[in-house]
């Protein structure tokens, strides 16, 4: 697969393509489902699909501020796309300038100009252009215009931890802010996941037989509520069933936010340095203080015995 950031990474020669157009933060079953009917549309015309994604997220440059935690890394839902069958990435750097892109010169300027669009892929919200003017019924008029078609495809609709509502990445920052991970998975079609580089923290839990991972995330990364999870630690080609603490520790009386993994019965891991990833099964139990460090022990046991239940139920799934 391609990998474009800006207009100018696109080839001169590039011929027509089938477009889909959004932030696609997290790559959810909803997104899935649009970026599988482009890649199939796209094959069916004998063209490359190219989807067509922004960074920063556009409401940091829109209202300061308010960037959205981050449920996949730009790295990340290129992967995800890969795996999908896309042809081309391209990430366009959201600028103010860019920002103030009327919908008929974005058409004009990304989708006719440099990737000489076929056919364009969205959901039935979707907006663009300065002030988020254009949308689909705009896309349409623009297509016969400039030779496009526009194909509009409906998100699923969620189960249980949506009430109802259509898939969102809105939805998915919700119900991992709250913990609800297993929700969030029913979204996401796989466990949430967040990443970083593994560096030194007080190294408590190797004085108490549990060392840890202690994953500096990336920026904006939404980052689970405070507690304990199941889960598992992807380190250097390898997935290693995990427990997983976020919290300030309270026992010690910290204050910074920490993601702290235990690779489960593994001895001698060496991980500073590296680049991690941290994948949440289940919520095991909120952080806590305790009376004694032996209370704290034995219920860090219990924590490893329930994470090692939780995922050999997974891996069996």
């Amino acid at each position: 697969m391609q990998r474009w950031r800006g207009l100018e990474d696109i080839p001169q020669d590039w011929g027509r393509s089938v477009v889909t157009i959004g932030s696609y933060d997290g790559v959810h079953r909803g997104h899935q489902l649009i970026v599988r009917h482009a890649v199939d549309r796209a094959r069916a015309l004998g063209v490359p699909s190219v989807v067509v994604t922004f960074d920063p997220h556009p409401s940091e440059v829109v209202r300061p501020g308010s960037h959205p935690p981050l449920l996949a890394a730009h790295h990340r839902r290129a992967e995800l796309m890969a795996e999908l069958g896309v042809d081309a990435v391209l990430v366009l750097p959201f600028t103010s300038e860019f920002s103030k892109l009327s919908p008929a010169d974005f058409v004009v300027k990304v989708l006719v100009d440099k990737l000489h669009a076929k056919a364009v892929v969205e959901g039935p919200n979707f907006r663009f252009g300065h002030k988020a003017a254009g949308d689909v019924a705009f896309l349409v008029e623009q297509g016969t215009v400039y030779d496009f078609e526009v194909d509009v495809v409906d998100l699923y609709v969620t189960g249980e931890a949506g009430d109802g509502k259509p898939f969102s990445s809105t939805l998915t920052r919700r119900l991992v802010a709250e913990g609800d991970v297993c929700g969030a998975r029913e979204i996401l079609g796989r466990p949430h996941r967040v990443e970083g580089v593994v560096v030194r923290g007080a190294q408590r839990g190797r004085e108490l037989g549990f060392p840890t991972a202690n994953v500096e995330t990336l920026p904006h990364t939404a980052i689970p509520a405070d507690g304990v999870y199941a889960g598992y630690l992807h380190a250097q080609g390898e997935q290693m069933p995990a427990a997983v603490s976020v919290g300030t520790n309270p026992q010690f009386d910290g204050t910074e936010r920490t993601v702290e993994a235990y690779a489960i019965d593994r001895v001698g891991l060496d991980l500073y340095g590296l680049h991690v990833a941290v994948d949440f099964l289940s919520f095991v139990r909120g952080q806590a203080k305790f009376d004694s460090l032996e209370a704290l022990l034995e219920t860090m046991a219990e924590d490893v015995k329930k994470c090692r239940e939780i995922i050999a139920v997974d891996e069996q799934d």
